[in-house]
């Protein structure tokens, strides 16, 4: 079907002043328009000069926005001129159309600004499946060519800089990101996270007063050799993370100072009315021995950072032998005869509960209910469990806490715990000095860090130390390497949130990239969001 070209040449060519519409074709849902340049002749691109001599022509197929639902397809008519200078050494010059496309595309100039949007905002395959859905189906690596061939952004050169890194392959290859800490931006990324690339981007753009960063040693490196002038400000969200590790290790020194002291008790039949479960006082042996070395060699790995699969890596050992002893409060819970054993009555137990709470209490009954059902059980595996339920339920003493629920207590704010929580952690630091004495210091470093008084960070660096601490101690003394860059960040009021936001983002890329983006797109990619 054929339409009016004076409409369409209205309707498609709004702002386009440059072409014709000759023929329009709409059929099996695509709009198929046949257009051609109105300019009598065009300037050559070499010398300028104009020229109205066509030597040929020659056909291009253009893809443009979807209009009602149909896809739009222009069949452009491109004429060649010839070059009359005499000294040009352009012969021939195709006629330009910078208003419709670009030489060499196969899109319109406003589809291809729609698809660098779409490429921007989804990336390549969620992008490829929206544009299916929209009516102008392109490939996901059209839409990852479409925003790499953008240019950068060239911001100024800010005056707070914000620096933290990022891992563009987990566990193997880390690059940097630098972030405006005013205006919290994406300036750059460096390939790496060295002290060499931050060094000569800080040469080549001075003007930094005041940067922002974790307390890397690489960071701290660089800043100092390509900004030697700038104030350097330790983020105070990774020192609280910084003394929230040492505390872990510190709670996981003092592990035994966790559990309040039980006597022990003795049970002839358990819960679970099957073979007796003792209770009683701790084994002793070899077998006991290497449970218990094995059970704190696994816990002191896990409170220095190591994975569970990095600890199994490590030490040789299965990995769910390492998980067994990671679950275990105590070495006592690794041994077989502290765990209930399966029993065929199992699937039957709760509907036991429920005759029993409805009344019956015949054990024959019960037992001929359940063998009526086919129910592989015993009389005496009835009478067993029905003896425990006639029986009030012992209080099962309350496990202790974990060390990093114990370490949960010691550095979030007392106003955000719970009654109860309360109570545990008072008990826990009656029980252990060295304890107590942690969760003053922690208090003190909270005030430091809340109230901005790096002034008085020495002192509390000074009573740190003469606690000797696990853990601790380490931490305060490891802060005198880089004394001024702390106590400028728990003094002043620049950290690096902004910077972690923009980390927060480029995982969102990532994702969005399937974690299969070389760095020259991410970079692209995150720049240009």
């Amino acid at each position: 079907m054929q339409a009016d070209t004076t409409f369409w040449d209205a309707l498609v060519f709004d702002v386009i002043d440059d072409v014709d519409v000759e023929v329009v074709t709409a059929a099996f849902g695509m709009v198929d328009v046949t257009a051609r340049g109105r300019a009598v002749g065009a300037a050559c691109p070499d010398c300028g000069c104009s020229s109205n001599r066509v030597h040929d022509s020659y056909q291009r197929r253009l893809k443009d926005l979807p209009l009602a639902g149909q896809s739009v397809v222009i069949r452009l008519t491109v004429r060649r001129f010839i070059c009359g200078t005499a000294d040009c050494p352009r012969r021939t010059f195709a006629e330009p159309f910078a208003q419709l496309t670009t030489p060499y595309a196969r899109f319109t100039t406003r589809l291809g600004h729609v698809l660098e949007r779409v490429g921007l905002a989804l990336a390549g395959r969620a992008g490829a499946r929206l544009t299916a859905q929209l009516g102008f189906r392109v490939g996901r690596m059209t839409l990852l060519r479409r925003v790499t061939a953008l240019p950068d952004p060239q911001p100024s050169t800010p005056r707070v800089l914000g620096v933290d890194d990022f891992a563009t392959r987990r566990g193997q290859s880390y690059a940097t990101v630098l972030t405006c800490g005013e205006t919290h931006r994406v300036i750059d990324v460096l390939p790496t996270r060295n002290s060499g690339p931050l060094a000569v981007w800080l040469a080549t753009h001075p003007g930094v007063e005041i940067i922002c960063r974790d307390r890397a040693g690489a960071y701290a490196e660089g800043a100092r050799l390509g900004a030697p002038a700038a104030i350097q400000v330790a983020d105070r969200f990774h020192l609280w993370q910084g003394i929230g590790r040492a505390v872990e290790t510190c709670v996981a020194a003092h592990r035994e100072c966790l559990s309040a002291p039980t006597s022990p008790t003795r049970s002839d039949v358990d819960e679970y009315g099957n073979n007796p479960v003792r209770v009683g006082p701790a084994p002793d042996g070899r077998r006991a021995q290497r449970k218990r070395a094995a059970h704190t060699l696994v816990h002191d790995l896990l409170a220095q950072g190591y994975s569970r699969r990095a600890i199994a890596r490590h030490l040789g050992w299965g990995l769910n032998t390492v998980l067994r002893y990671a679950r275990a409060v105590s070495w006592q819970d690794t041994l077989r005869e502290n765990r209930p054993r399966p029993s065929r009555l199992d699937p039957y137990k709760p509907f036991l509960e429920r005759r029993f709470a409805a009344g019956c209490t015949n054990v024959t009954r019960l037992h001929r209910e359940l063998i009526a059902a086919n129910a592989p059980v015993t009389y005496q595996m009835v009478r067993a469990y029905i003896a425990t339920l006639r029986v009030a339920p012992r209080q099962a003493p309350s496990s202790p806490p974990t060390v990093r629920r114990v370490t949960g207590w010691l550095t979030r704010h007392p106003a955000t715990l719970s009654d109860d929580e309360r109570a545990a952690l008072k008990d826990v630091l009656a029980r252990c000095p060295e304890l107590d004495a942690a969760a003053e210091h922690v208090r003190d470093f909270g005030e430091i860090l809340s109230y901005r008084l790096g002034a008085t960070l020495p002192a509390w660096i000074d009573a740190v130390d003469a606690s000797q601490l696990p853990g601790l101690t380490n931490f305060a003394l490891h802060l005198l390497r880089d004394l001024d860059a702390v106590t400028a960040g728990l003094t002043l009021h620049w950290s690096s949130g902004g910077t972690e936001g923009a980390v927060n983002r480029i995982k969102k890329i990532k994702r969005q990239l399937y974690g299969r983006a070389g760095f020259d797109l991410l970079r692209k990619m995150i720049l240009l969001q």
